[in-house]
């Protein structure tokens, strides 16, 4: 039945993509935009589609929890394809993230007591409830943030919901293992039209639901036992870090951070002179690597995950100079926006 997602999704990806498709709504390049012609926004119907008949083979049991979570999801889904195709204002869509995400934090997953290897910061349950919507919430917003270039969005659903289904399937929680893996799927089929050049984007509808799916089955992991929290961060860690990080950096620099920009750090690769395909594809590799580390060090001594996390964190801070150095030493142009 993945296959079956993703094939779904593939197909679907051409019919959206089909100038004469009535629901078609067009993307025009903007400031914050890689792009320099408008392309389809649809393409988050395609995951959307493809992902209910992968998950349509899953033997899910309609408990309370389940029901909340796929009835939140539902909604962020289908607010964000109203704003894809009308417009709201980003009051209307931040005040029903929330209540999307505080739903799923009261009804259904709590954020996991173990935070990092050895370390467990216990919390009351307010504070806890707390905690976990604004971290759902962030990860809603993180992933619009990083939908930004060819292939990359999809790419990364591809790579993250993956590794979360060899974790799952690891510990023998084929349930688990079997939802990341339809969500994996899905975004197989829509990435096949979004790899550069694009012939399709996925939208705010696209984003914001692979973004709060995300931010659900990396709590739900550690809250079944099956891997610890910071495993399920580190496979989605090339969105993590590079939103993060740029989000505190515009901040200290007293930027509007609603404002449209082109500061994150595969932009600056782009507008630097180097292409989105091996831009992408470069990502690619990083998550790879991120995935396999999780898979490597989730069941790991302590001291093997800390010198984990230490490598990767060397990594980041080795990858952001070399994106400085490109910056410093490329050809900035028109050509970035092809």
């Amino acid at each position: 039945m993945d296959a079956a997602g993703a094939g779904v999704a593939w197909l679907a990806c051409r019919l959206l993509a089909h100038p004469r498709n009535p629901w078609q709504v067009l993307d025009w390049p903007n400031e914050r935009s890689l792009h320099d012609r408008p392309v389809p926004r649809t393409g988050g119907l395609a995951i959307a589609c493809g992902l209910l008949v992968a998950a349509f083979g899953l033997s899910w049991d309609a408990t309370r929890a389940r029901l909340v979570v796929a009835a939140a999801v539902l909604a962020v889904a289908l607010l964000s394809w109203y704003d894809d195709r009308k417009g709201l204002s980003p009051r209307l869509r931040l005040a029903v993230h929330i209540a999307a995400a505080l739903t799923v934090a009261v009804a259904a997953i709590r954020l996991p007591v173990a935070w990092l290897p050895g370390i467990a910061i216990p919390l009351d349950t307010p504070l806890m409830v707390l905690v976990t919507t604004l971290f759902l919430v962030w990860w809603i917003n993180l992933y619009n943030f990083m939908d930004g270039m060819d292939g990359f969005a999809g790419g990364m659903a591809v790579f993250g919901f993956g590794a979360l289904a060899a974790l799952g399937y690891r510990a023998h929680d084929l349930a688990y293992a079997g939802t990341a893996l339809a969500v994996a799927s899905a975004a197989l089929g829509f990435t096949v039209a979004n790899f550069p050049p694009a012939r399709l984007f996925m939208g705010d509808m696209g984003a914001t639901t692979l973004g709060f799916a995300a931010g659900i089955m990396i709590l739900a992991g550690p809250a079944r036992g099956d891997f610890p929290l910071w495993a399920g961060l580190v496979v989605f860690s090339p969105f993590l870090v590079d939103a993060t990080v740029t989000l505190l950096k515009r901040a200290i620099r007293g930027e509007r951070l609603t404002a449209a920009h082109r500061g994150h750090y595969y932009q600056r690769l782009v507008r630097a002179g180097l292409s989105h395909r091996r831009t992408v594809l470069g990502e690619y590799g990083l998550m790879a690597i991120c995935g396999l580390s999780a898979y490597a060090g989730a069941w790991a001594s302590v001291p093997v995950q800390w010198a984990i996390i230490a490598a990767l964190a060397v990594l980041y801070g080795a990858l952001a100079a070399l994106v400085r150095w490109r910056e410093g030493h490329g050809q900035i142009s028109g050509k970035d926006a092809r």
